[in-house]
């Protein structure tokens, strides 16, 4: 298959910018588009052709195959993340994550763009279903659940009406290089970071008992700039990530040992989430092939060595609350 021209969203985010990464290794020509509204322009590689834009605008969709396309494939990162703010920013959250993504496959069709790549959330699958498996029914709790799993059905639908081709991943708990130091919404490895090289202590929810299964960036950006180009994941939906779980109480330690700094912590009310979020990933290492991960103090030491070099961002609040009660608040 020759190299393509692709499109990245989210390119200036997170892991945007290593996918866009690992697309110009195998010598793709990629352009990468983002609004900057969660990403740093100095995330974007070098050799991006970087466009400024909001996918919420259908014309700036449009654009972008006008100006600087046709694309092979299109790899869909930008989202609105923050999953339990979701319940606060519900129009918010539908016009970035659903209507964006369907201005994008409207294009992608209109454009023929043969393959489409879009990372969606283990936040589809809801409670009780331990381990999350692909084949198990979602039932997502929260907006951002819904929106993700509605964009899945979509791009599912589409396949179906117009035969583009389609990989949807199903990502948790990914950290490393580049993440958003500055969103205090989201990602505790980074909130925990944050804290740590600011001498504040780390806000565990609760006892800390809940369990997650942290993934290094390195382990998840070159299966989905691969993925077009794999046989076995075309018309795939796959869960990536870690299987080795870790409670947030102890990965705060892990933090603050990579710091070099001792553990502090501050214990906030528990709120409503997920108490353990175990998935099975043995589909993606069948199409992928295996190869060793990252291990958790391996990754967090190059991340805390990466988070040493930065100028400290402000914080990046979102402000634009619609709905001010907290979810099981008064």
């Amino acid at each position: 298959m020759p190299n393509g021209k692709v499109l990245v969203t989210g390119v200036a985010g997170f892991i945007g910018s290593h996918v866009a990464e690992h697309c110009l290794r195998a010598q793709r020509e990629v352009v990468g588009v983002d609004d900057l509204s969660g990403g740093f322009r100095s995330s974007v590689p070098a050799g991006v052709r970087f466009v400024t834009g909001d996918l919420r605008d259908p014309a700036i969709v449009d654009a972008l195959w006008v100006k600087e396309g046709p694309f092979e494939a299109v790899y869909h990162l930008a989202a609105f993340a923050a999953e339990g703010l979701s319940h606060q920013v519900r129009r918010h959250n539908y016009l970035t994550n659903l209507v964006a993504t369907t201005n994008l496959l409207n294009a992608s069709i209109r454009g023929g763009t043969r393959h489409f790549v879009f990372t969606s959330s283990i936040a589809v699958y809801g409670t009780g279903q331990l381990p999350l498996r692909e084949d198990s029914v979602p039932r997502p709790e929260d907006p951002y659940g819904i929106a993700k799993y509605a964009c899945e059905l979509d791009i599912e639908a589409a396949a179906r009406a117009y035969g583009i081709g389609y990989t949807i991943f199903r990502p948790h708990n990914v950290y490393g290089e580049r993440q958003n130091l500055a969103d205090p919404h989201r990602n505790v490895i980074a909130i925990f970071l944050r804290q740590g090289l600011n001498g504040e202590p780390m806000s565990v929810f609760g006892d800390g008992s809940q369990t997650r299964a942290f993934t290094h960036v390195d382990d998840v950006a070159p299966w989905i700039a691969r993925a077009p180009w794999v046989a076995g994941a075309r018309n795939a939906v796959l869960n990536v990530g870690s299987d080795d779980a870790v409670r947030v109480i102890d990965l705060a330690a892990e933090v603050a040992a990579a710091l070099e700094i001792p553990v502090r912590i501050r214990n906030l009310p528990a709120r409503p989430e997920v108490l353990h979020a175990v998935s099975d990933h043995s589909r993606a290492r069948s199409i992928f092939g295996t190869a060793s991960p990252v291990d958790l103090k391996e990754g967090l030491r190059r991340m805390a060595a990466w988070a040493r070099s930065l100028e400290m961002a402000p914080k990046r609040p979102f402000e634009a609350l619609e709905i001010q009660r907290i979810p099981g608040g008064p």
